[in-house]
């Protein structure tokens, strides 16, 4: 199978999986409700107007909704290009997709997943936000480890 279409299917499951369980969270889940699944996970149903963590939430969508645009085209130009890292890559693209989608949709993302321990509360996120923290670290590991094999080498 050609890799664009590894990229495909990649980016599609990342964005059904997460739009299938943002729609879920709306339908079934009261805002600012929280479902216990286990001491330290609760679903809860959150609306974030700002960027990673909550920030930013008085710029305004239209300035995310150029930022996620200019984002998507420079993956998009690197996954044409072949740069190597094309699994993190997509799921860099699925996640920017999916929190796309719902800032054209509504101009906020939804965020539904929410860990804590005792004190600590991490900020809620969601399927995309996942898929773009496991693509962005992939990318800096094989980075590194590149990196540090072009050391070794003699």
């Amino acid at each position: 199978m050609k890799r664009s279409w590894y990229v495909v299917l990649i980016v599609s499951v990342v964005l059904f999986l997460d739009q299938a369980t943002k729609y879920l969270i709306v339908r079934y889940v009261h805002p600012f409700e929280a479902i216990q699944v286990f001491p330290f996970l609760h679903i809860v149903s959150f609306r974030n107007p700002g960027s990673a963590f909550g920030m930013f939430q008085d710029i305004g969508s239209g300035f995310f909704i150029t930022v996620s645009i200019i984002a998507i085209s420079f993956i998009v130009w690197m996954l044409i290009q072949g740069k190597e890292g094309f699994f993190g890559l997509s799921l860099i693209l699925g996640g920017a997709i999916g929190n796309l989608t719902d800032r054209i949709r509504s101009g906020e993302v939804v965020d539904f997943i929410l860990f804590s321990l005792g004190r600590f509360q991490w900020p809620a996120f969601n399927v995309a936000d996942s898929a773009l923290t496991v693509g962005i670290t992939l990318l800096v590991a094989t980075t590194l480890l590149k990196k540090g094999d072009r050391e070794d080498a003699p």
